[in-house]
């Protein structure tokens, strides 16, 4: 395993992070269901296999495994989507501290990733809403 400096995860980080995550759950928000959920299963079972080269030898493709295995569940459960980004928000961490940041020329890539994927997650394990429905009024029916 390589060992590399770890950077100080700072305000800056954070803010990025979340901007991040904000800006891809603006994206998503525009799939309608069920297009969303099985979507979100099919791209978090690919963002589980990022880092199968990060230097981790054969825990990556076990990691991987579990991860696709979780991600198919998610085709039916968003609580399992959540999940999945749980997990890989932790192998991120694992990847800031053992491995090779997912961007090899951006230090904190991983644990920025990882920031990232835990707000992603609290999305799912809030239904993955639609957020543009928070910010439209509904349309009052139509008079009979």
């Amino acid at each position: 395993m390589t060992n590399h400096t770890l950077g100080s995860f700072g305000a800056v980080d954070a803010a990025a992070a979340t901007a991040v995550a904000i800006a891809f759950i603006l994206l998503v928000s525009l799939l309608r269901e069920p297009s969303r959920q099985r979507f979100m299963a099919i791209f978090v079972a690919g963002a589980g296999a990022a880092y199968l080269s990060g230097g981790l030898g054969a825990w990556e493709f076990a990691f991987t495994a579990v991860a696709t295995y979780v991600a198919y569940r998610g085709l039916d459960s968003y609580r399992f989507v959540g999940i999945a980004w749980l997990m890989h928000s932790a192998w991120d961490v694992v990847h800031h501290v053992w491995g090779r940041p997912i961007i090899d020329f951006v230090p904190m890539s991983s644990a920025q990733c990882a920031f990232t994927d835990a707000v992603i997650a609290l999305w799912f394990f809030a239904g993955a809403p639609r957020i543009y429905d928070a910010f439209t009024k509904p349309r009052p029916a139509p008079a009979r």
